[in-house]
C-alpha cells in the first residue's frame, strides 16, 4: 500500500548510514539537543517553576527568538558555524507523508539504510537529523527521528495538505 503524501519542497542531505554510523549517530543527538540553549534552558526552568504563568506566551517565545537571532548574527560576525557532518548527497523532497518522504530524483538503493539532515520550513528554522530506509530509488520511510521534530514535520505535513486544499478550492471557483 502507497504511503499518502503531499507536496511539500524540502531540501535535504544525506549519506549512507553505514559510512561513519558513530559520528551520525553524535549529530543525531546533537541536533536534537540545539535548542538547549542558555536562554532556551532557563525558559523550560521557568516554565517548569510556574514563573511564567502571567506572561503572554507567544511575546516570551518571540522575545526568546530575538536573543537566538542575536546569538546567530554574533556567531556569523565572529565567522563561527556549527560543525556538522560531511554528508555527500544533497536532495530535494518533493513530497511527505507522516512517516515516508518522495525525492524528486532517483539517488537511493533500496532498502539501504541512510541519515541526514533535512532543512524544516518552519519557525524558527532549523536542521531534523533523520535515519530512513529506501522503499524505492526515491521513496524513503524514516525510521528514527526525535520527539520534538517528529510532531513538527507532522504538523507541517498537515498545514501543508491545508494549503493544497485550499488552492484547489480556488482553482474551482
Amino acid at each position: 500500500m502507497a504511503p499518502r503524501l503531499v507536496q511539500a519542497p524540502i531540501s535535504l542531505v544525506f549519506s549512507q548510514a553505514s559510512v561513519n554510523k558513530e559520528l551520525f549517530e553524535r549529530e543525531y543527538h546533537q541536533l536534537s539537543e540545539s535548542d538547549d540553549n542558555a536562554i532556551n534552558q532557563w525558559l523550560k526552568l521557568a516554565k517548569a517553576k510556574g514563573e511564567t504563568s502571567d506572561t503572554d506566551p507567544v511575546l516570551l517565545n518571540l522575545i526568546v527568538e530575538l536573543h537566538n537571532k542575536i546569538d546567530a548574527l554574533e556567531m556569523f560576525l565572529k565567522d563561527e558555524t556549527p560543525v556538522r557532518v560531511s554528508l555527500t548527497v544533497e536532495a530535494h523532497i518533493d513530497s511527505i507523508g507522516f512517516e515516508h518522504f518522495n525525492l524528486s530524483d532517483e539517488l537511493l538503493d533500496e532498502r539501504m539504510e541512510y541519515y541526514g539532515r533535512i532543512e524544516m520550513p518552519v519557525h524558527p528554522k532549523r536542521d531534523v537529523g533523520v535515519f530512513f530506509v529506501a522503499e524505492s530509488k526515491t521513496l524513503a520511510k524514516i525510521t528514527r527521528i526525535h520527539d520534538r521534530d517528529e510532531k513538527e514535520w507532522g504538523s507541517y505535513m498537515t498545514s501543508r495538505e491545508r494549503v493544497l486544499i485550499r488552492e484547489a478550492r480556488e482553482k474551482k471557483q
